[in-house]
């Protein structure tokens, strides 16, 4: 069985930067030590924003200006990167909450038909579940889960929310 790990952007600007949590930061280390135990393919995506965020959509819904390619914030927690820096991996960046482009990378590098994914990572309101549920959308047999030691939302009741609506779809949690 082909393992998959999807890293959802544990970039700085997620942890403790623009759009930081306590919640956030609390979950960095069991992050490190589940890619750090992982035995399969890692993907690493990437919340990435440019100049002109305040004038997209998503900048005037979230007036917030964070993860802009090549900033700080858009780097990935120190620690979440001194662990992948130990692994191979994939790093996909998206524009968006979720990547419609991750199916396809996957599915590129892995033999999907006997394939399991976990999804880990932040928001889990907002990009772990638009991620979790392209995935299922596009792998609608193969069991998706997401552990919810490795996620955080931008609040714990708007976490535990997207929880369930992933249980909902048929998403494992974890």
């Amino acid at each position: 069985m082909q393992k998959i790990l999807v890293v959802v952007d544990m970039q700085k600007d997620f942890v403790d930067g623009a759009l930081g949590t306590k919640e956030a930061q609390a979950i960095v280390d069991n992050v490190v030590k589940k890619i750090e135990d992982f035995d399969g393919s890692i993907y690493v995506t990437y919340d990435t924003h440019f100049e002109d965020y305040l004038e997209t959509d998503e900048g005037k819904n979230l007036p917030v200006v964070h993860c802009v390619r090549d900033t700080d914030g858009w780097k990935l927690n120190e620690k979440v990167q001194a662990a992948l820096d130990k692994k191979s991996y994939t790093e996909v960046e998206k524009i968006t909450f979720g990547s419609i482009d991750l199916p396809f990378v996957l599915a590129e590098e892995n033999e999907m038909d006997d394939a399991e994914i976990e999804v880990i990572g932040l928001c889990t309101d907002i990009c772990v579940v638009s991620n979790a549920l392209i995935l299922k959308a596009n792998y609608p047999d193969i069991n998706i889960s997401v552990d919810s030691s490795c996620c955080a939302g931008v609040t714990p009741e708007k976490h535990e929310a997207a929880l369930e609506t992933m249980r909902s779809c048929q998403i494992i949690v974890k």
